[in-house]
């Protein structure tokens, strides 16, 4: 598995410390060191099941100076993964990238669910 984080967000750190508790081994990423690429933001929002919009980091500082929310409806799926590939803080984190899953924010009880079967 790979955690896809910001080290100082209390999320992030909340997400490791349950996976280690919980006795999962993983990797992790850097967001704003390691940016997600638009390809690779595509494959995981296919994979995650999720709504696009889902991705966003919108209660981040970037997300709201840009406006992001007021546009997002007219930009396009291939002009949102760009936008996202920009800046990793506009990306929701933490991300989990499990075999066949890809999990966006830290809710544990979705994260039990889909870890523990």
């Amino acid at each position: 598995m790979l955690l896809i984080e910001y080290p100082t967000c209390t999320t992030c750190q909340k997400a490791a410390k349950w996976l280690e508790a919980n006795g999962f081994s993983f990797d992790r990423r850097h967001i704003k060191e390691e940016n997600p690429t638009a390809a690779e933001l595509a494959l995981w929002h296919q994979k995650s099941g999720l709504p696009l919009k889902r991705f966003f980091n919108t209660s981040g500082r970037l997300y709201k100076e840009l406006g992001i929310k007021d546009k997002l409806s007219s930009l396009s799926e291939e002009e949102q993964y760009a936008l996202l590939a920009q800046d990793g803080m506009l990306v929701k984190r933490p991300i989990l990238l499990a075999e066949d899953r890809v999990l966006v924010g830290f809710r544990e009880k979705e994260w039990e669910a889909a870890l523990k079967k």
